[in-house]
């Protein structure tokens, strides 16, 4: 299928909101690019979405997921789905009770034949779980790239063959790109090309939220305060913290927006002032924040959150809202040392850190502030530097063999 012009994506009603990338400095100038994911890319919009969107508007993009396995016995067959830009999610779909060297091998196949019968023959590998090795390792990609946004190790019902696959594919990695600042500085001691690219922001996006914008009509009958948070509902949320908040600040509405997920529902504190409104869609965020008098980064302090780089904190302050955070380090740097965002780590700092909150709004120095550095990242920038260094590393390795070459023939 053809790509569309930039226009033509812009008018699709599926298009992201600023989701056309800025001109890049240098021509585009890469192979096919075949991404391997953890994440279901109708999951939650994140990092890979935002930089796989601009890939997918000057070449082909295939996204694979991982298997789905099914109970009954079926013919192993991949589907195909077609999203933003032209791209391909690519699901294989198994039967149950296969061994895991027997569905890895399928999955290689599958792929395989996929890949011959759509001409993919020069390709980058791009890849956020190494646990994708097991089906992928036979193939030879020009090109490859670990984008490592998560210590996916410190995960709830992480394999635990993940460590040992993350340093096979620390190997076969020509670049490695990190989610924030303190993964970098553990990944950088294991691969000679590391690269820190830390969340970004679709301001445009985000900062609509700032002009006239219709209320949910699931959030409209809660009162005010709000006090908000969106985000996966998972390990790294302080469960804790929240219920304790709620119970010392019974006048406050806590709003969470978020799919559920490796956690039992039923822990999760159940007062009347906490409301849990549920997934919701890329599109939809803004005019749930319009709504919102505090936005929150409820994260507990353990190993699933020792490393995370939240894309979220840039997003709230796009949408102008003041945010209390708890001593998240990728927070703390750069947000709590430019005085963006109220750091607090326990109920009692984080209660009085909302109140200053509260009265932060209107405050014209910190908002001239706030806009001053998100001026500085944006996810075209990111996605252009990563093409850049992307770029370097395929010319470095085309003209290698010819250098070697021309010295033995000297």
């Amino acid at each position: 299928m053809p790509h569309a012009t930039l226009a033509e994506a812009a008018a699709r009603p599926d298009a992201l909101p600023q989701a056309a990338a800025a001109p890049i400095a240098t021509p585009y100038a890469l192979p096919d690019l075949v991404c391997f994911a953890h994440l279901h890319w109708d999951f939650v919009w994140q990092r890979p979405q935002h930089l796989l969107v601009r890939f997918a508007q000057y070449g082909r993009v295939f996204y694979v997921e991982d298997a789905f396995y099914h109970p009954d016995q079926i013919t192993p067959h991949l589907e195909i789905k077609e999203r933003q830009h032209g791209l391909r999610v690519v699901v294989a779909h198994l039967p149950a009770g296969l061994p895991e060297a027997e569905a890895d091998q399928i999955q290689f196949e599958l792929l395989r034949q996929y890949f011959a019968d759509q001409g993919v023959r020069r390709y980058v590998f791009w890849y956020y779980t190494p646990m994708a090795l097991n089906k992928s390792r036979h193939f030879r990609p020009v090109l490859t790239v670990y984008d490592c946004m998560d210590e996916l190790a410190a995960f709830k019902f992480a394999p635990p063959e993940l460590r040992q696959r993350e340093q096979e594919l620390f190997g076969r990695a020509d670049l490695v790109f990190t989610g924030g600042l303190t993964i970098y500085e553990s990944k950088r001691e294991q691969h000679p090309d590391a690269h820190p690219f830390p969340s970004s922001i679709d301001k445009a996006h985000f900062g609509q939220a700032r002009g006239p914008m219709a209320e949910p009509a699931d959030q409209v009958g809660i009162a005010h305060p709000r006090i908000g948070f969106f985000g996966v509902v998972d390990e790294r949320l302080d469960i804790e913290l929240l219920a304790q908040l709620a119970a010392n600040y019974p006048e406050w509405q806590f709003v969470i927006i978020g799919p559920v997920v490796k956690i039992d529902p039923a822990s999760l504190p159940r007062p009347i002032n906490i409301h849990y409104l549920g997934g919701k869609d890329y599109q939809e965020l803004p005019a749930y924040l319009k709504g919102w008098d505090v936005a929150t980064l409820l994260f507990a302090d353990n190993e699933s959150t020792k490393f995370i780089s939240p894309t979220k904190t840039p997003e709230y302050l796009a949408a102008g809202n003041p945010v209390v955070s708890t001593p998240i380090r990728d927070v703390i740097r750069p947000y709590g040392d430019l005085d963006l965002v109220h750091i607090a780590a326990d109920a009692e700092a984080f209660g009085a850190a909302i109140e200053r909150a509260l009265t932060q709004r209107d405050d014209a120095d910190w908002r001239r502030r706030i806009d001053a550095y998100l001026a500085t990242i944006s996810w075209d920038q990111t996605w252009q530097q990563m093409v850049g260094l992307m770029q370097n590393r395929l010319t470095a390795k085309t003209s290698a063999p010819r250098a070697a070459a021309l010295t033995a023939v000297s």
